[in-house]
């Protein structure tokens, strides 16, 4: 920038000195202009020691002018191995300040400074990894400037210290306020547009108050789970073990993937201590009883096969779980900043519903949810009524995927299963008439319903949504499966066992209202009626893998896969603290 200035300076100066033949002047006007792109495009200087401390401030903003015109050509880049991930923010901040040092003053940190260092260094307290907001080289910059008094003197560290903490400060911003996972289509914040203005302004209100971890934890989501999590969260992370363990992909398809696998196996079990060697030469017997050995230990089926289970159990380290404890954190920042006073939260791979009323928990059910070849879908909506007796109309996918089959095989199974064969005028046809065989998903002019009761698979009552997938929450007559841990049962839709008390909750509160006993009566006398609501109740069907029971922190299954899918997409590469 400097440079630049200075040779159009000199070309000026030359143009006035008329003893210069005019031939010359392009020459070293060309020459000039060559030598100034190229001592931009020049690493910037990574010592320059100062003698005198009153050039401390002058030099060190130089440097980082310096500093500026090289990231901004080299895509962010302030060295070879380093790189900014704000480089258009931090360009902007740097660009509004009339004097360029940010974090520092002579040959001090500004508290602010030593603030942010801090907060990097408790990082994870807030479910983020410190390496990614230049920790390792703050860290380094910090240790020299404390233990050589000459490094005091260089301006091209102070300079690399505060480019490296602006771009420090606005990621931890972002990655606090909306997260590392990309927007899905249920995402409901409307503040998703990240400008470089948000972030100059969010560094220019933390230096007028001198209050960054309360504007940094006023970012954070205020949802009841997700505090809940990072309450929790630093008890994880001081008796975390922070070794760095062989990671198993699984499943996998190449044989190459195969043979890597293998090799990663052997390495794993080593670090377990379940083989004394790594070594490729280990006769597959000896890798065979390493495996049944850690099954036993495990409480593993003992078959000797490093399946899905083994891999799951090895994969379970606490850099493993943390990764997960961060990505479920994420997705807590993919709501609202404010949730409504009242609503449903769905929590698939917890099994349960929650009902909250004005930040109070007045409901939680045990739920039966999709399988995993039969999702129960994300989304948002809002409870319009529900309906008691309700008869089920069997989707088109169920009847050519399961039922098909098995009427082929003996028609009276719709009997058994106490469903009807209608056309499309609603009217009821005998099944022995009809050449099942003959029917298939390009051809099958009926509806299969199953008669409203007990017996059905709605059970005695269905609320609905309006959604997009054609699913809603009911009872079920499949009851005892609630007493199942893994409640991964259905086609999609959410099967509630606490129904009634839904059901008396959104009777009691409406404007329309109802006799305690008004619902148990119908269902009695089998009575079909429809309950619409005129204040709606709305609902999250979420997927969050995270929750916190009696103070620690607990992590369900990973029932849909959602979480290796994030991880492999976002979190591959993110490391916690060393050893500590």
């Amino acid at each position: 920038m400097f440079i630049v200035k200075w040779a159009l300076y000199s070309i000026a100066d030359i143009i006035k000195v008329r003893r210069f033949h005019n031939g010359i002047l392009p020459f070293m006007a060309l020459t000039l202009f060559a030598i100034s792109c190229q001592n931009t495009s020049q690493p910037p200087k990574e010592i320059e020691i100062v003698r005198e401390p009153e050039d401390l401030n002058k030099k060190t903003n130089e440097n980082i002018s310096d500093l500026i015109s090289y990231f901004q050509s080299h895509e962010g880049k302030i060295s070879d191995s380093i790189a900014l991930r704000m480089p258009s923010s931090v360009g902007l901040w740097y660009d509004q300040q009339d004097s360029l040092r940010t974090w520092s003053s002579q040959k001090e940190w500004l508290p602010l400074a030593d603030s942010l260092f801090l907060f990097v260094r408790q990082g994870e307290n807030f479910g983020l990894f410190p390496a990614d907001y230049h920790y390792e080289q703050l860290a380094g910059i910090q240790n020299r400037l404390k233990k050589d008094s000459a490094a005091m003197m260089d301006v091209a560290l102070w300079a690399r210290a505060d480019i490296l903490l602006t771009d420090a400060f606005m990621q931890i911003v972002k990655d606090i306020k909306w997260g590392r996972l990309p927007k899905d289509s249920v995402t409901l914040r409307r503040d998703t547009v990240l400008t470089d203005s948000f972030f100059v302004a969010a560094l220019a209100g933390v230096r007028e108050n001198g209050t960054l971890t309360g504007y940094l934890n006023s970012l954070e989501p205020v949802h009841s789970g997700y505090r809940a999590i990072r309450e929790a969260l630093s008890n994880f992370v001081d008796s975390m073990d922070r070794r760095v363990y062989t990671y198993l992909s699984y499943p996998f398809t190449d044989p190459v993937d195969s043979v890597q696998y293998i090799n990663n196996l052997r390495k794993r079990l080593f670090e377990a201590d379940y083989l004394s060697t790594a070594d490729e030469g280990i006769p597959a017997d000896t890798l065979k009883a390493a495996i049944k050995a850690y099954q036993k230990d495990k409480g593993l089926t003992v078959d000797g096969v490093a399946g899905p289970m083994v891999v799951k159990s090895l994969n379970n380290t606490d850099q493993e779980r943390f990764k997960r404890i961060a990505i479920n954190m994420d997705r807590y920042k993919q709501l609202p900043d404010s949730m409504p006073e009242r609503y449903l939260w769905v929590n698939i791979p917890a099994f349960e519903l929650q009902l909250w009323d004005t930040d109070t928990l007045r409901l939680t059910s045990k739920i039966i949810v999709g399988r995993a070849q039969t999702r129960t879908p994300l989304l948002n909506s809002v409870l319009t009524n529900f309906i008691t007796l309700p008869q089920w109309t069997v989707p088109y996918s169920i009847i050519y995927k399961e039922m098909l089959p098995k009427i082929r095989a003996n028609v009276d199974y719709l009997q058994k299963e106490n469903l009807m064969v209608v056309d499309k005028n609603d009217s009821i046809i005998d099944p022995h008439e009809i050449n099942w065989f003959k029917l298939n998903k390009n051809n099958f002019p009926y509806l299969l319903k199953q008669r409203e009761g007990d017996d059905n698979s709605l059970g005695v009552i269905k609320f609905n949504f309006r959604n997009k997938y054609s699913v809603y929450l009911h009872d079920t007559n499949a009851r005892g499966l609630f007493s199942r841990q893994d409640r991964a049962l259905s086609h999609g839709c959410v099967r509630v066992q606490q129904w009634k008390k839904l059901s008396q909750y959104l009777i009691k509160n409406d404007t329309v209202r109802y006799k305690a006993d008004t619902i148990a009566a119908w269902i009695k006398r089998k009575e079909k009626h429809v309950v619409n609501f005129s204040l709606k109740l709305p609902i999250f069907i979420r997927y969050v893998t995270c929750d916190v029971r009696n103070g620690r922190i607990i992590l369900f299954d990973d029932i849909y896969g959602e979480d290796k899918i994030a991880r492999e997409t976002w979190f591959r590469d993110k490391l916690n603290l060393p050893v500590l």
